[in-house]
């Protein structure tokens, strides 16, 4: 997709998530967006475009790290549940309790026992979200094996981004074949009315993002909230004020002067 093109629709697309942010404060609605799909897929980088003009304190993001041991004896669900929105706040998880479905589940993180819970109590767990009033929206991020490892390769030679890259992330080259049936057998038990999946094909990362973006913007019955009326007011007269001396204060250094 042309950057002009997409650029231009990206920030219209953007002014319509600030206006989604001021329904969501005035109406004290609850809105959970989940993010799941393959290593590189382009999860991140869209939840950065999301929430690049929104407030922090309405529209926050969820990336939980491993559990602790502690975390591990709870009831699985048990430490996402406080990450939930409250009234008039938005909720975007970076990965989710999906994590037993998927990475768990490939790389032995979590018995078949468990495993075959979590996808019973899955889908009951998220009816009880919905009956409650929480609008609840899952998108699965699909890229291609070529073109995940043409950005795993990417993410290797560049430093901005090789954090990205884990030995986790690696295994899932070599385990394709089993995070698509472990993929496959999760919407079985969990594509349900209540909550679908939504799949976004993301091996253009700027299709994927306008796309995404408009499917959440058209799921939610949002509305102009009318700004506060705000002027600034006049300012006060001098009243004798003096800076200290520079030299009494430690300033930055100029460096963007060194700069051709």
């Amino acid at each position: 997709m042309p950057r002009p093109l997409y650029e231009r629709e990206l920030y219209r697309l953007q002014t319509e998530l600030v206006k989604l942010q001021e329904w969501v404060r005035a109406e004290d609605a609850r809105l959970v967006v989940i993010f799941e799909g393959r290593d590189a897929a382009g999860k991140g980088s869209t939840i950065k475009r999301i929430t690049q003009h929104l407030n922090p304190r309405v529209a926050r993001i969820a990336a939980l790290p491993r559990p602790t041991e502690r975390e591990q004896t709870q009831w699985y669900f048990q430490r996402y549940t406080e990450h939930l929105p409250a009234a008039g706040e938005i909720v975007l998880f970076d990965r989710s309790w999906y994590n037993r479905a998927g990475v768990e589940r490939v790389m032995g993180f979590c018995t078949p026992a468990e495993h075959q819970i979590f996808l019973r109590q899955c889908p009951v767990f998220e009816r009880m979200l919905v009956e409650d009033g929480i609008l609840l929206r899952k998108y699965w991020f699909s890229v291609s094996d070529e073109v995940q490892e043409q950005r795993f390769r990417r993410r290797l030679s560049d430093p901005t981004r090789r954090w990205k890259l884990s030995p986790m992330d690696l295994e899932s080259l070599t385990r394709w074949e089993e995070y698509s049936r472990a993929k496959d057998e999760m919407f079985v038990h969990t594509d349900i009315a209540e909550s679908p999946w939504y799949v976004v094909e993301s091996d253009d990362k700027r299709r994927a993002r306008l796309n995404m973006i408009a499917h959440l913007l058209s799921t939610v019955p949002y509305h102009d909230v009318a700004p506060q009326t705000l002027e600034l007011p006049p300012r006060p007269p001098a009243t004798g004020y003096r800076r200290p001396p520079r030299d009494l204060q430690t300033y930055v250094p100029d460096h963007a002067a060194g700069l051709e």
